[in-house]
């Protein structure tokens, strides 16, 4: 479906992700069901997985096993990089939103 906004909506899946985790932890399927209420389909697993790793590869997430699901949640380091994407966002398309 991002195919239809006219721009690459994938680069936006990593904010997605980190804003979803500001609110809850949660695992990889609750992760894809929000973004699928958000985005109108679900994120290929191909696609949400690598982009957790990354996450956690740059210390932004950090995961918890419990037996085999894992649940994510943010570090000190996510939640200082959710908030300067949110006021980035702001400033840059808050007059996008505003009527």
């Amino acid at each position: 479906m991002h195919g239809d906004y006219g721009c690459d909506m994938r680069g936006m899946l990593s904010f997605q992700i980190l804003w979803l985790l500001s609110k809850k932890n949660m695992h990889g399927e609750e992760i894809a069901e929000e973004l699928e209420k958000r985005r109108g389909e679900k994120p290929k697993p191909g696609t949400l997985y690598p982009a957790l790793k990354d996450l956690h590869e740059r210390g932004l997430i950090s995961g918890e096993k419990h037996g085999k699901t894992i649940v994510y949640s943010l570090t000190a380091d996510g939640k200082r990089t959710v908030k300067k994407a949110k006021e980035y966002f702001v400033r840059s398309f808050g007059d996008i939103l505003a009527k």
